[in-house]
């Protein structure tokens, strides 16, 4: 295949209304992920910043303090929501992809 003939195809790929479909769902759901990802974040440099006596609090009568489950769940967060993305991005968007390239024989 010569260089034009390749970019040929990639110009039909990108004008499929299929296509363009998958690139809007894609960037919606990355967007709506990574809003959640610094609303938490933000949320817990808020608490951080302004109820810092809180996150010092200890737990019943351990020595740990509430910040210290809360930074946890800030971490497991992101990690989980990454999860997720891999997860849908697997199942719908990679599927769509290889589909989008078998119709245009890429």
């Amino acid at each position: 295949m010569t260089e034009r003939e390749a970019d040929e195809r990639l110009h039909r790929i990108a004008e499929d209304p299929r296509y363009q479909s998958l690139v809007r769902r894609r960037n919606r759901t990355s967007w709506i992920l990574s809003a959640i990802m610094v609303t938490i974040f933000i949320g817990y440099m808020l608490l951080v910043a302004f109820a810092g006596p809180l996150l010092a609090t200890p737990i019943g009568a351990m020595t740990t303090t509430i910040g210290i489950p809360i930074g946890l769940f800030v971490i497991l967060s992101g990690i989980a929501l990454t999860g997720i993305y891999v997860a849908i991005a697997n199942r719908r968007f990679d599927a769509e992809a290889a589909a989008l390239l078998k119709d245009h024989q890429a």
